[in-house]
Order: structure tokens, then sequence, then C-alpha cells
């Protein structure tokens, strides 16, 4: 154990980490099995000791994350037709659903909600360049959601750094945690509004009108 917090400590303490945490963001952005927030957690926590630079994590984090969405935005541009081949009854294809219902009600700013849940920042990015949204206002409401994410990860991070400044595992720990809360109660609230969504179609008697996903949603702000 000590021998990898030592390694672990090595590699925080070299430039190279805001390389490596760049490119985990931008990788992550259109394949999101890399775990771009655990590695700014991380690099949160060794933060507090001075190594690396807090607002130098934060920076490279969210450049990152930036890169990565309009890479997705690009992949959902050019192939937008394959999305909406997705079996219907599959995961993906939900997902898919619940990004074009998303950007339908709420516009761009789906993307500050969506970079909290765990591949719904990927569906979003996808589904926005697979619709059409305009560029120039996904780049806007981008440079806010990957702002404020790259912000909160490596935050989080340095709070537990702060807590256990002498046990950067069990700040580790506690930074993860901290995350994984925060991204339970945005689960939570999401099945909550679906569960309520749905009583109240089928107290109307009313079927839910969803947008097919690569169908444009009407443009709204």
């Amino acid at each position: 154990m000590e021998s990898a917090l030592d390694l672990l400590h090595q590699t925080m303490s070299s430039p190279w980490v805001y390389l490596a945490i760049f490119a985990i963001a931008v990788v992550d952005g259109f394949f999101p099995v890399v775990p771009s927030e655990t590695a700014v957690i991380t690099a949160g926590v060794f933060a507090a000791t001075g190594q690396p630079e807090l607002w130098a994590v934060i920076a490279v984090a969210a450049t990152g994350a930036l890169v990565g969405d309009h890479i997705s935005y690009a992949i959902g541009r050019g192939g937008g037709r394959l999305l909406a081949r997705l079996p219907e009854r599959g995961r993906r294809r939900a997902a898919y659903g619940w990004a074009s219902r998303g950007i339908a009600k709420r516009g761009g700013l789906i993307l500050t909600v969506a970079r909290y849940i765990p591949g719904g920042r990927t569906a979003v990015t996808m589904t926005m360049g697979a619709t059409r949204f305009p560029r120039p206002r996904f780049l806007a409401f981008d440079l806010l959601a990957a702002g404020t994410w790259g912000l909160y990860s490596a935050l989080v991070g340095y709070l537990g750094g702060l807590a256990f400044e002498q046990d950067p595992l069990r700040g580790l720990l506690l930074g993860l945690g901290l995350a994984l809360t925060v991204t339970v109660i945005v689960e939570t609230a999401r099945w909550a509004h679906r569960r309520r969504r749905a009583r109240s179609l089928l107290a109307v008697g009313q079927p839910s009108s969803l947008p097919a996903v690569g169908q444009p949603p009407p443009r709204v702000c």
C-alpha cells in the first residue's frame, strides 16, 4: 500500500500529470468508460499538499472536457442517422431519448445537468450533434458545463485532501464519497421526476409525447 501511495505521490508531483488529466477528460467526452472525474478528484486531493497546483488541475480538466464534448458533438453530427436506428428498447436508445427530451425542454442548459450523470454527458452531446443544435450555442453552454464540472471535481478532492492532509487515501475516499453522493442525489431526483410525470400522464389518459432520436427538437434557449 505504501509503495502504491509513493508512486501516486510521484505521479501527482510530475508536470506530466496535467497532460494526463487533459487526455483523460478528452477521451471521457466521447468514450464514457474512462474515469475522468476520479482522476480530477485524485489530483484535487493531492493539490491540498501543494502539488499539483489546484488552479492548473481545474483549468486542464475543464479544457479537456470541453474538447471531448466537441468531439462527441462532431460524432453525433456525422452519424445522426445511426442513433435513429438503435433498438427501440435498448439502454442506449433510452439514453438518447432522455437526451432528446432534455434538449427539447431545457435547450443547452441540459449540458450542465448531464455533466454529473454517468454516461449522460455523452448522450447529450452526441444528440445535440445529431439534431444539429447550433454550434455557437453549444460552445457557450458547454463552456459553462465544462468549467463548473472541472471546478466541482477538483474542489471535492481538495476538500478531502484538506480534511485528511496526512492521509491522502482517506482524503481520496472522502472526495469520491462526496461525488458519489451528488450523483445519487441527481439520479434520485431524475427518477422521482419521471415517476411523477408517468403518473400524471396516466391520470389524464394520454401517452407521453417524445421526440424521436435524430429529429431536431423545438428551438428553445
